[in-house]
């Protein structure tokens, strides 16, 4: 099952995702499956090899870590579902550059992606995808102590709303929320600093990049998140999945087992605060 076209902005529990109850303690972690579905466990007798095919350029989910060993979400994501599906003996996982993922895909020379190739409409037509695994959410961020609450589509108006420009955010921005005051940028940095300053009521992003921003030193703990999060997949697509070639719909179902099974057990829980330590949802 992937994410539907959905007529309005913002998914809550009552939806498709929910997020665990947060406390100060527990952050909210996001789960993308229902409790009550049960996924028959897939027969792989005869699958000889299980090739992840992946990139080294998109951290924090696949990269060349210190030691220069591959690392990263979905390296020990893969990981976690061979485990999972008890196949860990003929599981491996190749980088390569990102150009040429769909081809050796395509090719043979792999089994899946799992580098964030995104199931659009022309991917389909060549992959089968496994339900998504995490959405990236956009957010907004205010000042800690000018911090805004829902709804948002009415304690925005006339608000002065940064958001970089010609992006999905923007277009996402000025569909949702057309009574703030949008102010486009060019530049991340500057669009940040202005909030730091004061001279923007609110910033409107990825909510994984804005998270590493409220986290790490540049924002001197200025800021937090407000509202949200936002989830418009016919803005932002459908969220992270793994691809396979498109007759083997049965490998994309086996992920779909071991994904429901690895969030049943919190392994995904694990995954997800190991590397966003301050969550974006």
């Amino acid at each position: 099952m992937k994410f539907p076209a959905f007529t309005s902005l913002i998914l809550w529990a009552c939806l498709t995702l929910t997020a665990v109850p947060a406390t100060a303690e527990q952050p909210k972690v996001p789960t993308f499956w229902d409790p009550h579905e049960r996924i028959a466990k897939p027969d792989l007798s005869g699958l000889q090899r299980l090739r992840f095919l992946t990139s080294v350029d998109f951290p924090p989910f696949n990269f060349i870590d210190s030691s220069g060993r591959l690392a990263g979400y979905n390296i020990d994501l893969a990981r976690a579902i061979c485990d999972e599906l008890a196949i860990s003996n003929i599981c491996q996982i190749e980088a390569m550059p990102w150009a040429e993922l769909r081809g050796k895909l395509k090719a043979g020379d792999g089994e899946a992606i799992i580098a964030g190739l995104e199931p659009t409409a022309e991917n389909r037509a060549e992959f089968a995808f496994s339900r998504p695994y995490l959405g990236l959410p956009a957010r907004f961020i205010t000042q800690r102590k000018e911090a805004l609450k829902e709804p948002l589509s009415r304690n925005l108006r006339g608000k002065r709303t940064g958001v970089i420009t010609g992006t999905a955010h923007e277009a996402m921005l000025r569909s949702y929320f057309p009574d703030a005051e949008i102010v486009g940028y060019t530049q991340k940095d500057l669009l940040l600093n202005d909030l730091k300053a004061g001279k923007l009521d609110a910033v409107f992003g990825d909510g994984m990049t804005l998270s590493f921003w409220l986290d790490g030193k540049a924002s001197d703990g200025c800021c937090t998140f407000s509202g949200g999060p936002y989830l418009g997949p016919q803005f932002l697509g459908e969220g992270m999945t793994i691809a396979v070639a498109g007759d083997n719909t049965q490998l994309a179902d086996a992920f779909d087992y071991a994904l429901k099974a690895l969030e049943e057990k919190g392994v995904m829980s694990e995954l997800y605060l190991r590397y966003f330590p301050i969550s974006f949802y």
